[in-house]
């Protein structure tokens, strides 16, 4: 299906057109190993997506050209077709999931392509383009599972091993499957030691069940944060390609994914959307063996709707421990509040809210219930505030 050949070919024709991505050191998001960041958020349109999306297109002949292109995507695949058509001067129909974040479907419009947003998920628009597709002859850009599109993407795999030759681990997302498998191809036909790692949201894990089940399997729905790889069934080629040539796939919590988006932020000042912080997550929660391996962390896409990036801060503020909402029983006499406050004070925390709740059936007639949100500086924190407070004589529930 796919030579080695046709990789390095895509690496020539996307030369002057897609950025050659920066690996930068992250030490801090795995101190018992040493990791590095691929940071395809930073590529034009955001993601990744533009080298196979580009690549497909400027394959095509001149007739499929003149009858122009059609794809459908969560937003990153969109993106990269509405560019490539463009710079081929071809017109480009992009069905998306009404679902999609406004900022995905903005750049997408603005590139110049046609959008149509279709109710559902990924694979509803892509059951959309496939009818549009039939009704008016359009060229078909898969956004995972075809060899030109995987090539393209293969071409970072080139990229890795050209930039950071030692490398000994690289971990990848995977929706579809497209991404991980130019990649990992790559990598294992010029260098076979080198571990490749998959990683998959827990609410979308169609690759991981579908190499446990050793065939295809359709997942009923998907739900989770990392929008791009929201996929209910991986392609036929890219499923055969993993496995053969990826050593493992795991899975990552939402938790887990926001904790890994907002140590981005914080650490290495880098904005990644659920998807392209996945790979980051697997890293920081040990769901691969890369103990003391030079590991390179893929960050896909950093195409995040900033209302979904503040709900998202939010619960990996949660997942690391450094926000924490106590729920505790007092007495409703005067007083009591400031005796919780003061606590709070001497163990270093920080109030952001308190509410304050007399009518509980659960409670004492005499009593009420309070809930105190924190700022803490992590899970410890947290257990010795708790600690504090029941050692002063207060009931704390959670």
């Amino acid at each position: 299906m796919l030579e080695i050949s046709e990789i390095f070919n895509a690496a020539a024709v996307l030369k002057d057109v897609a950025r050659k991505t920066s690996i930068i050191p992250a030490p801090k998001l795995n101190p018992e190993s040493e990791i590095y960041l691929k940071t395809e958020n930073l590529q034009l349109t955001g993601s990744f997506k533009l080298r196979g999306a580009y690549y497909k297109i400027s394959q095509l002949t001149d007739e499929e050209k003149a009858k122009g292109v059609i794809a459908c995507s969560a937003g990153n695949h969109a993106q990269g077709v509405a560019l490539g058509a463009k710079h081929n001067g071809i017109k480009a129909v992009i069905c998306l999931p009404a679902g999609a974040p406004i900022s995905k479907v903005e750049a997408t419009r603005s590139y110049g392509a046609e959008v149509c947003l279709v109710p559902g998920v990924y694979d509803d628009a892509y059951n959309k383009a496939l009818e549009l597709q039939k009704e008016h002859g359009y060229t078909f850009v898969h956004p995972f599972d075809d060899p030109k599109v995987i090539a393209g993407q293969g071409t970072i795999g080139l990229e890795i091993l050209d930039q950071l030759p030692s490398v000994e681990a690289v971990i990848v997302p995977i929706g579809g499957g497209g991404l991980i498998s130019g990649v990992a191809f790559a990598i294992k036909t010029l260098r076979p030691d080198v571990k490749v790692y998959g990683v998959q949201s827990s609410g979308a894990p169609s690759m991981a069940e579908s190499l446990k089940e050793g065939k295809l399997c359709h997942l009923n729905d998907v739900s989770t944060i990392a929008d791009g790889i929201a996929v209910k069934e991986p392609g036929v080629n890219t499923f055969e390609m993993c496995n053969r040539y990826v050593d493992e796939v795991v899975t990552v919590s939402d938790e887990e994914i926001a904790a890994a988006i907002l140590a981005l932020i914080e650490q290495q000042k880098i904005v990644a959307e659920g998807a392209g912080a996945v790979a980051v997550a697997a890293a920081m929660f040990n769901k691969v063996p890369i103990k003391g391996k030079k590991t390179v962390c893929l960050v896909s896409g950093g195409n995040i709707d900033v209302n979904t990036l503040s709900r998202v801060i939010t619960r990996g503020l949660s997942k690391s421990g450094r926000n924490y909402t106590f729920i505790i029983d007092l007495q409703d006499r005067p007083g009591q509040l400031s005796g919780v406050c003061a606590v709070i004070a001497e163990c270093g925390g920080n109030v952001i809210s308190v509410s304050h709740e007399r009518i509980n059936t659960s409670a004492a007639i005499n009593g009420c219930t309070i809930r105190v949100e924190l700022e803490t500086r992590d899970s410890k924190h947290i257990d010795d505030i708790r600690k504090a407070l029941t050692e002063r004589g207060y009931t704390v529930l959670n």
